[in-house]
């Protein structure tokens, strides 16, 4: 990925809300948006289900780290995939080039969200549980967020005011005219 500094990558769990909160974050900013997940099946020609039926997980996570490298954007609102964050070769690239907002859900929240995660095209690997998942990814996204927002209440609309709020207050956005 070869991004510019204007760009702010959202990450976070499946059903964190990235992929809404990122849409309405670019309205409300006059950004450009970019779904990574839609990115993968446009080059696979497939939907995320069939390629991890197809690829297996390891070989999803490759064509997922293809494509995130692939990326060369700028003044856009990036929503990345919940398993983006297992290549940290893409994660320090992203960094470099955008500030990364980690949309934090509670697990009772997530497993309230989550009700097909095969459907959806959730990383899950056969021995691993959401809670270890959960567990695992949590670190991770900790790990390289700039800023971590909390879902608390689970409304898109608060999610949103939170990120431009945190945003204005750590200098990643500007005011809004």
């Amino acid at each position: 990925m070869n991004t510019g500094r204007d760009n702010i990558v959202l990450v976070g769990m499946p059903a964190s809300g990235k992929s809404t909160v990122g849409v309405i974050l670019a309205k409300v900013l006059g950004m450009d948006f970019l779904d990574t997940d839609i990115v993968i099946q446009q080059r696979e020609g497939a939907r995320l289900n069939e390629i991890i039926e197809k690829e297996g997980v390891d070989g999803f996570l490759k064509k997922e780290e293809e494509a995130l490298l692939s990326i060369n954007v700028s003044n856009t609102v990036i929503a990345t995939g919940g398993s983006a964050v297992y290549s940290d070769a893409a994660m320090k690239q992203m960094g470099m080039g955008a500030k990364i907002i980690y949309l934090k859900v509670p697990l009772d929240e997530l497993k309230r969200r989550l009700i097909d995660i095969k459907e959806r095209g959730v990383v899950l690997r056969e021995d691993e549980s959401m809670e270890s998942m959960f567990e695992v990814r949590s670190k991770l996204y900790e790990k390289y967020a700039d800023i971590i927002v909390s879902e608390e209440d689970g409304f898109i609309e608060n999610t949103v005011q939170s990120v431009l709020n945190m945003g204005r207050e750590y200098g990643i956005i500007g005011d809004i005219v």
